[in-house]
């Protein structure tokens, strides 16, 4: 058989043909479909975290003893009751290895008029500065939130202020994503008339653990003594 016909026969045979192509469309398709499942990943976490922002304002704005005969007092077991539920309602999240949360009660200053925030409770490993101000800022009369967008609190009122900020965890890797922060808000007024004084221990021989701002620290499992540590 000559050279020609060698070519004539080998431009005639197809039984490569589909191979040759899986082999050079499978790439592109394997990253398209790889890329759609990280995407349909990160907005369903994306949704979670904005779930979980409403569920912590809307838990910390009912905390608080009951009475007819006095302002609900809330209780540093209170707010870790509602922190430590937001880790569970997280699943496999990892909610405060990857992220922080940030409960502020926003009130108005009895003297100035003014909007202020009271206390600040903070929890979660993540390096965050707080957009919207730390405890004890004096806000004037603007309160907190976006530009244009604030919440204010009433006279003798109060409002919860929630802010979360969480890295995503690729399914499959970052490169389909752009920036891995998700950040969230939610504000909620507190339900019943609180009392705005303090938030008090219910025991102050063996006080319940504070999470302050200045620490960082990752999920928890409820101790022995059946505290939130």
């Amino acid at each position: 058989m000559t050279f020609m016909a060698r070519l004539r026969d080998l431009r005639r045979n197809r039984s490569g043909a589909a191979m040759v192509e899986f082999a050079m469309g499978a790439p592109l398709l394997l990253t398209a479909g790889l890329w759609g499942a990280e995407e349909a990943n990160y907005a369903l976490v994306n949704m979670k975290v904005s779930q979980l922002t409403e569920h912590i304002a809307d838990n910390a704005s009912r905390i608080g003893d009951t009475s007819t005969l006095q302002n609900r007092r809330i209780y540093e077991s209170d707010i870790n009751d509602v922190i430590y539920g937001a880790q569970v309602q997280g699943g496999k999240l990892g909610f405060y290895d990857h992220g922080r949360v940030l409960i502020s009660s926003l009130e108005v200053d009895a003297t100035s008029g003014n909007q202020y925030i009271h206390w600040q409770r903070c929890r979660g490993l993540k390096t965050y500065a707080a957009a919207y101000g730390r405890e004890g800022d004096a806000l004037g009369n603007i309160g907190m939130g976006p530009a244009g967008q604030e919440v204010v609190a009433q006279p003798g009122d109060a409002v919860i202020f929630v802010e979360v900020s969480y890295t995503y965890q690729p399914l499959i890797s970052a490169q389909f994503l752009g920036s891995l922060d998700i950040t969230s808000i939610a504000s909620f007024t507190v339900r019943d008339n609180r009392d705005l004084s303090q938030i008090y221990q219910r025991d102050a021989g063996s006080p319940d653990p504070v999470q302050t701002c200045n620490l960082h620290t990752g999920n928890a499992k409820i101790t022995t003594d059946g505290t939130f540590g």
